[in-house]
C-alpha cells in the first residue's frame, strides 16, 4: 500500500492489485467484501454505492480513462464523536475501487481518524491472496 499525495493537496493510501494477486474477479465482488468489513466494524456505517463509471459515462462531457473498465466507491462513515459542525466536511469516509485492463487499484482519502485508516489499510490489504 502507498501513501501519497495525489494532485498536490490530497494525501490518499493506494494500492494495486494485480488480477493474479487475488481471487476477486470484479469491481463489485470487492465492494461486496468491503461491505461486509464494514457491516462487522463496531464503528463504521455503510451508506452507499456510486458507480462513478456508469454516471461519468452518462455525462455528455464525461472523460474516462480508456484502461479503466469499471470504477465504483464504497461509502461509509467512522464518526462517534461530533466535536464541532464543521467535522462534517470530512466524513463520511469513500474507498474507491477501478478495475484496470490488469488490475484493481483500491484508494481512499487519508481520513483525520488514525483507527479508521488502519481499518480501511486493513480491508484493503485483505484483498490481496496472501
Amino acid at each position: 500500500m502507498k501513501q501519497k499525495i495525489l494532485m498536490e493537496k490530497y494525501p490518499i493510501f493506494d494500492l494495486e492489485i494485480g488480477f493474479d494477486e487475488t481471487t476477486f474477479r470484479s469491481v463489485d465482488e470487492i465492494i461486496g467484501y468491503l461491505k461486509t468489513k464494514i457491516d462487522e466494524h463496531p464503528v463504521a456505517r455503510y451508506i452507499a454505492v456510486f458507480d462513478h463509471y456508469s454516471h461519468t459515462k452518462s455525462l455528455s462531457d464525461g472523460m474516462i480513462n480508456e484502461d479503466i473498465k469499471d470504477a465504483k466507491n464504497i461509502i461509509c462513515c467512522f464518526g462517534k464523536e461530533l466535536p464541532k459542525p464543521e467535522v462534517l466536511a470530512i466524513r463520511p469516509r469513500s474507498i474507491g475501487v477501478a478495475q484496470m485492463s490488469d488490475k484493481f487499484v483500491v484508494s481512499f482519502l487519508e481520513a483525520p481518524n488514525p483507527a479508521a485508516n488502519s481499518a480501511m489499510e486493513s480491508w484493503v490489504k485483505g484483498i490481496v491472496n496472501i
